[in-house]
């Protein structure tokens, strides 16, 4: 079915389809999606040995919410990697974990629990891990990244932005244009900070302020920890900005720049295993020729297209302190 060419314009029908499906009052109900209940299962992806090396996705936005759309319901990354992590621990055959970080980070809580979560088993379990960079490892991207002994990344890898930012959409000029006000109600005068209906007052904007530096500096300071940063290292790193792969192993936030390939040999040399160590993954449902380039859990299971998240199509973000890498939502300097 996934070959049919219909599939091939749902991605551009989907904000019309979701347009009609609202206007409308559709009640169409699809079912294209696999019940995300089914239990993880483990899949070989190399070796024969009983060692086994676990190859633990971080990829996506990372969120505690799950990812639901008109017509998809996908696990967060969080919830996928904590599940992943219990049958782990269950599991005294895993003996190391391969980290792999594809995602331009998150919310802020949301990237200190998943770091929590990864370095809770390794600590309970002693399990050596190395993190691979793929595309994007970026802040909240970038602290799971933390949670190896050694990071790999890619030659092209985008890395860094060790930064925390206060997101809020800020509907107020549109509302004057049409006419539109609202009247609020406080118990307080700050009650209402960073309210999407107005713009925000100077002693407001110090607030937040306040609050992202005091988020940024537990960031900086477990950067200095686990990378074993100085002062000077980390002033070069604070400005937030994004590094190649060869920047970020110059500014000592990447071990080595290098493949997949290299960062199991690392992870079995860490871990003392034999080459021929098992690589697996956990998995809901088997693919067929599977490599560890496959896309993890959910978002394998997804006819192309049907995510009609409304979030998604428009591109709002929630208000909230993210770590997070993204140009598109930045303000312009001041």
């Amino acid at each position: 079915m996934s070959r049919c060419p219909f599939f091939r314009f749902l991605p551009a029908l989907g904000p019309l389809l979701c347009a009609a499906m609202l206007l409308g009052g559709c009640s169409v109900q699809v079912n294209a999606f696999r019940d995300y209940d089914t239990p993880l299962a483990e899949h070989v992806l190399s070796g024969r040995a009983r060692e086994k090396i676990l190859v633990l996705p971080v990829r996506g936005f990372i969120d505690l919410e799950p990812d639901q759309g008109l017509a998809a319901r996908r696990p967060s990354v969080v919830q996928d990697v904590a599940a992943m992590l219990r049958k782990a621990g269950d599991d005294p055959d895993v003996r190391a974990l391969l980290i792999q970080v594809d995602s331009p980070g998150g919310t802020v809580v949301a990237s200190d629990i998943l770091y929590a979560e990864i370095m809770r088993l390794r600590a309970a379990r002693a399990l050596p891990a190395v993190t691979l960079m793929m595309t994007v490892a970026a802040s909240g991207g970038y602290q799971a990244a933390l949670a190896g002994d050694r990071i790999v990344a890619h030659a092209s890898t985008v890395t860094g932005s060790i930064g925390t930012v206060f997101l809020r959409p800020d509907v107020s000029g549109l509302m004057g244009k049409i006419g539109v006000g609202a009247e609020v109600t406080r118990s307080g005068r700050h009650k209402d900070i960073g309210s999407p209906l107005r713009g925000s007052t100077p002693e407001e904007r110090a607030i937040v302020q306040a609050m992202i530096d005091d988020m940024n500096g537990r960031f900086l300071a477990l950067v200095a920890q686990r990378r074993g940063l100085d002062r000077e290292a980390l002033d070069d790193v604070a400005d937030a900005r994004v590094f190649t792969a060869a920047q970020a192993q110059a500014l000592g936030l990447v071990d080595t720049v290098g493949s997949a390939h290299d960062a199991l040999a690392q992870a079995r040399a860490l871990a003392g295993l034999a080459e021929d160590a098992r690589v697996v993954v956990y998995r809901r449902r088997a693919m067929r020729d599977d490599t560890l380039y496959n896309p993890p859990l959910a978002a394998a299971d997804a006819a192309p297209g049907l995510d009609l998240g409304l979030s998604h199509l428009l591109g709002v973000p929630r208000a909230g302190f993210y770590a997070l890498w993204a140009p598109e939502y930045g303000a312009a300097p001041r």
